[in-house]
């Protein structure tokens, strides 16, 4: 029984504690609401937060709330009055003074209302008194009819005279923007960066028009330039960050996107211009401006590459070009420089531009099929005297220009048949100028297209090394030799030298009588070899007593000593003796004397009659009145020449046999692995694992499928005569 009593008593006592009197809420708010109008006159003013605490724990709150928000509204319309009056420039800066006032006093009431912010909205899900002071700002005050459209236009009107030249307040603008970027995004794109970019691409589309029609391409790039720096410094300093992007956007497509065309092929100062001239600086500001807009670089691309092709096109069918292929090459080496230097100075050194060039170079090199003979005769002649005295660093930066063209070649095999043949004769003739730039291209060529490309001119070295050793042995083994005159040989592998028919001539009786002990000694110490003579492949020195005494040491060809030596015995002599005497071939005959009796300087016999060739009838005698400064006279020495028209045609039938067998190769390893293939695919693959040395002719890789099929290595299909299949 008293327990039950103490537990009424409880009740009883907690019901009392809730019963208030209805004048309190009214009270405690008349308090507040002094408070908030003291805080936004600027004074300051106390507030019990006891009362404030107890109106909210005892379910006053909604009252409290609803009387915020009325008395706020009321001041905040005061202040769009304010505002509203506010004159001219005056206006901008009043409304930020209000702004500033604005902010402080809420910062306080929300301070004086913590309690309430902190129980009574989040259960009622009411909006927060900070959150709810800038709601109210934006209703009462930028929404204001008075206010709204004034200071949109107000805005944009000090950013177009900023553009045109004026100096503004930035700050005021800075704040004014950073105000509607508060209220929210919306209310920051809505009142003002909408209607931006909309006025701001309409005077960017006059604008560029103005330019476009008055500025050569490159003036017109750097005013689209420093517009788009301006645009980026202004967001910087007074707008949201995130409107760079967009006023970016709207400065690219108004001065570059609608205008690329007309700038890239603007007559005497577009895009070809500036190739032409090197014009860096204009050339990396198109390319920065052109890679913001959409296929802006693709455009430049297109335009570079076809420029490349058609110039380059011009330099290798261009027939005065092609008289002397040292410069030819030189040309491409150039062309190929500038390019390099404009991709990499002005277009950021882009792969895409890179490629475009190299594809570019690729197609107008194989336009000309002489190409790798050029390519060839350039290397020659760098090796034979223009490396001389360079350093190695240079060295090397020659050869990878010459392995740069080399992979541009298509018939890369082509260019292994002339470089061998010139190879043999720099080593033959001891003319190359560095054993070591020979062997660090050598290795360059097999690093690019592996062993098989390269053994033979390696095994051209090796016999050089082996032949020094023969001739040591020789020499050692016949002493009585050391007196007369001296043999060297040279003893080429027929398989790593090039093919050389075995043409000779009757050597003067000295010289024939060493290498028939030569021939005696080499064969004496290698079983089961034979020699052959290349005597068209030789030189020789002579010393040579001309008229009142003089002498020369004379450096000549073989064909040129076997001439000369005729003239111990004779005073003159007839064409047709000499012929008969050496029996050198006509046409090498004849440009024999025509080195020895034709060359100025170099004329040790004269010729009856005197003429430009050399004729059958023509009649030779010694000239007794040759001299030179020099007591060493070089004659006919052997330079890097053009092939005639027949020798080119039976270097391309070697060129053709010898792919015949590769194709075959290709197509078996093809067919081997897949076991059956249709003809396009198989053609396709062949075509693949041959490009590294040539590119394969379709027609000859169906003739060499038609042989494989006649002796059993493949065969046809009995239903599809197009598919192929493997016989093991």
């Amino acid at each position: 029984m008293s327990n039950q009593r103490k537990k009424n008593f409880q009740i009883e006592a907690f019901k009392h504690r809730v019963v208030m009197d209805p004048k309190y809420a009214d009270k405690t708010w008349k308090i507040l609401e002094h408070a908030i109008h003291e805080i936004y006159n600027h004074n300051a003013s106390g507030l019990s937060f006891e009362e404030l605490y107890s109106m909210v724990l005892h379910k006053f709150g909604e009252k409290l709330y609803s009387e915020l928000v009325a008395t706020m509204t009321a001041h905040l319309k005061d202040i769009a009055q304010s505002v509203e009056a506010a004159q001219g420039g005056s206006f901008l800066e009043e409304l930020n003074r209000k702004w500033n006032d604005h902010n402080k006093a809420l910062q306080m009431i929300r301070d004086i209302l913590m309690y309430m912010d902190r129980t009574y909205i989040p259960s009622t899900q009411k909006t927060p008194v900070h959150e709810l002071g800038l709601n109210l700002w934006r209703e009462n005050v930028i929404y204001s009819s008075q206010i709204r459209t004034r200071l949109l236009n107000m805005l944009l009107e000090l950013v177009h005279s900023e553009r045109t030249g004026e100096v503004i307040d930035r700050g005021i603008m800075r704040n004014i923007t950073k105000m509607l970027m508060d209220l929210g995004p919306s209310v920051y794109g809505q009142e003002f960066e909408t209607n931006f970019l909309q006025v701001s691409a309409e005077f960017y589309r006059v604008e560029s028009q103005k330019f476009i029609e008055c500025c050569d391409c490159g003036d017109y790039l750097k005013k689209a330039e420093r517009r788009l720096n301006e645009e980026m410094d202004r967001v910087s300093h007074y707008l949201d960050p995130r409107s760079e992007k967009k006023i970016t956007s709207v400065v690219e497509k108004e001065m570059i996107e609608n205008h690329m065309l007309r700038l890239i092929h603007m007559e005497n100062s577009g895009l070809v211009h500036m190739l032409c001239d090197d014009k860096y600086e204009d050339l990396g500001r198109m390319y920065n401006l052109f890679c913001r807009v959409t296929d802006g670089l693709s455009k430049i691309r297109e335009v570079m590459t076809s420029h490349i092709r058609e110039s380059g096109k011009q330099l290798v069918t261009d027939p005065e070009r092609l008289k002397d292929p040292v410069e030819f090459v030189q040309r491409l080496l150039d062309e190929k420089d500038k390019y390099d230097k404009i991709i990499n100075l002005a277009f950021n050194n882009d792969k895409s531009f890179q490629n475009a060039l190299n594809s570019s170079f690729e197609y107008f090199i194989n336009l000309n099929l002489r190409s790798p003979e050029f390519i060839s005769l350039f290397v020659d002649d760098k090796l034979r005297k223009g490396l001389k005295g360079v350093s190695e660093d240079d060295v090397e930066v020659t050869l990878d220009k010459v392995m740069m063209l080399f992979r541009y070649l298509q018939e890369k095999d082509v260019f292994e048949k002339y470089y061998k043949q010139h190879l043999a004769k720099r080593l033959l003739s001891g003319k190359t100028v560095s054993d070591d730039a020979e062997r660090s291209l050598i290795v360059k060529l097999k690093t690019e297209c592996g062993y098989q490309f390269t053994s033979k001119l390696e095994g051209m070295f090796t016999d050089m090394k082996t032949s020094q050793d023969t001739m040591q042995g020789f020499y050692a083994s016949h002493p009585e030799l050391g007196d007369g005159p001296t043999l060297t040989v040279q003893v080429l592998t027929t398989g790593s030298w090039p093919t050389q028919s075995s043409i000779t001539c009757n050597l003067p009786a000295e010289m024939s009588a060493l290498c028939d002990k030569f021939r005696s000694y080499y064969l004496g110490t290698h079983t089961g070899r034979r020699l052959s003579w290349q005597t068209n492949m030789g030189t020789a020195d002579l010393k040579a007593t001309f008229g009142k005494g003089q002498k020369h040491e004379l450096n000549v060809s073989t064909y040129q000593m076997c001439v000369l030596m005729l003239f111990n015995n004779a005073d003159t002599l007839s064409y047709k003796e000499i012929e008969q005497s050496t029996e050198i071939p006509a046409s090498d005959l004849k440009r024999c004397l025509q080195s020895l009796a034709l060359v100025k300087g170099r004329n040790v016999l004269r010729k009856e009659p005197m003429s430009k060739d050399v004729g059958e009838d023509d009649t030779f005698f010694v000239n007794d009145k040759f001299s030179s400064k020099l007591y060493k006279v070089k004659i006919g020495t052997v330079v890097a020449q053009k092939e005639s028209e027949p020798e080119k045609q039976e270097t391309r039938q070697r060129v053709e046999e010898d792919r015949k067998p590769q194709i075959e190769a290709a197509i078996v390893r093809i067919m081997k692995s897949r076991k059956q293939l249709d003809h396009n695919n198989l053609i396709a693959e062949v075509t693949k694992q041959l490009q590294s040395r040539f590119l394969a002719n379709p027609t000859e890789v169906k003739k060499r499928i038609e042989s494989l099929i006649e002796r059993d290595f493949l065969e046809r299909d009995d239903s599809d005569r197009k598919l192929y299949r493997y016989l093991a």
